[in-house]
């Protein structure tokens, strides 16, 4: 699919009542290699498909553990899905096609297979965004839950080692507001936000930051810094016309509640446009 053909459908499907969030981080891969087009797409979607008929039929009614249980001895021992430190340095790892080829990934994407796989055999399951590290939920939210890490394989996860997870992360306590579903564009925008960061640290790869903000805007909700960040990266590739444009639109936008900072915005667009003298 062609890079507009591709945005435009991330667009609509961001916008959607329910959003499909396989459909969503598979166009995520998509950008970064248009080469496969839409068969791939279309074979990932399958994968997911055929994964989830290798479950065996427990109904909407067995327990959270059951469910739990099956999806790890499936994808974890199995089919052997999990992550380790070094695929926090490979751009597959943040990629639905590559960590359904590779049975590697982040925390979030390997969640992401967990969830899609579980959801289309019936499960009551659902993605939750703890600080520093993305799990899945299965049962009820609000009591009777269980959660696994698809990451370690699907180890099932008690609250304490699940705080012990958020404090090893990020230092902070476990709150109970840590354990509400994920919504899919929260989940897709954290996978953009890996990729971002990714692409940051590697400064030769401002291409792969660039698509990543780009697609980022496209959801119905984002930071609006993420306009700064795509302002300063066209100024950095030498779009210093666009670079500035986006600097002065980003401006006007927090002028009222940050004037100082909106100035010195206005500065760097005068400075990216007086480098095309």
């Amino acid at each position: 699919m062609n890079d507009t053909t591709g945005r435009q459908r991330f667009a609509d499907a961001a916008r959607e009542e329910r959003p499909d969030l396989a459909l969503l981080c598979l166009l995520i891969a998509a950008e970064a290699d248009p080469e496969p087009g839409e068969e791939a797409v279309d074979a990932a979607q399958i994968e997911l498909d055929r994964l989830a008929g290798l479950l065996p039929a427990l109904g909407r009614q067995a327990a959270p553990r059951r469910w739990a249980e099956a999806l790890a001895e499936l994808l974890g021992e199995r089919c052997g899905f999990h992550g380790s430190p070094a695929d926090y340095r490979r751009l597959e790892s943040s990629l639905l096609t590559e960590v359904l080829r590779r049975r590697r990934g982040l925390p979030i994407l390997l969640s992401v297979v967990w969830m899609e796989v579980a959801r289309r055999a019936g499960a009551p399951v659902y993605g939750v965004a703890l600080p520093g590290h993305f799990v899945v939920g299965f049962g009820d939210p609000l009591g009777g839950h269980v959660l696994a890490d698809p990451f370690d394989g699907g180890r099932i996860l008690s609250e304490e080692e699940a705080g012990l997870l958020v404090a090893g992360a990020t230092g902070t306590p476990l709150a109970p507001s840590m354990f509400s579903p994920a919504e899919p564009a929260e989940i897709v925008l954290r996978v953009l936000n890996n990729i971002r960061a990714w692409a940051a640290a590697r400064p030769e790869r401002s291409d792969v930051q660039l698509w990543a903000v780009e697609l980022s805007l496209l959801l119905p909700s984002h930071p609006a810094r993420l306009r700064y960040e795509r302002a300063e990266l066209l100024v950095e590739r030498g779009d210093f016309v666009a670079g500035a444009h986006e600097m002065e639109e980003y401006a006007e936008v927090i002028d009222a509640l940050e004037p100082t900072v909106a100035e010195t915005v206005r500065r760097q667009a005068r400075a990216a446009r007086a480098m095309l003298n």
